[in-house]
């Protein structure tokens, strides 16, 4: 059973339907290649699907150790080759994570592993350079 489906709506735009939530996501051609800009790039959404992704799978592996990550947020940077033929060449991570406690070495340690290891990271091509920056701090709620 398929799990998206998506319409080219022309102009260089699709939507696309995730069909168990009803849930659309428009993409529009970026202003570099002959696109308006006006929603995510294609490209724009693996590098967003990239930092979901190990936000999700730390988020796993916290609930199982009992931790929380809520509150932690990232700033992702795409950058495209500069070669023929365009393709995503880097993917820039900077991942600030905010915990309910103080963690020790090891168990930043395990949640950074499970980052780096999700499985949108281990689907991209080996020439993507994915650079991850980790910060760690104790929300003052805690």
């Amino acid at each position: 059973m398929p799990t998206i489906k998506t319409d080219y709506l022309g102009e260089l735009r699709t939507q696309a339907v995730h069909l168990q939530s009803g849930t659309q996501i428009l993409t529009d051609a970026p202003t570099d290649n002959q696109g308006k800009g006006e929603a995510f790039s294609p490209t724009d959404l693996v590098a967003a699907a990239l930092g979901s992704c190990m936000m999700t799978i730390m988020g796993i592996a916290a609930r199982r150790d009992g931790l929380e990550l809520q509150g932690s947020e990232m700033e992702i940077t795409k950058g495209m080759s500069a070669d023929a033929p365009r393709r995503i060449a880097r993917i820039e991570l900077e991942m600030k994570m905010l915990t309910d406690r103080e963690l020790s070495d090891a168990e930043r340690a395990r949640l950074e592993r499970a980052a780096r290891t999700c499985p949108v990271a281990l689907s991209l091509h080996p020439d993507v350079v994915q650079a991850v920056i980790f910060t760690w701090k104790v929300s003052q709620e805690a």
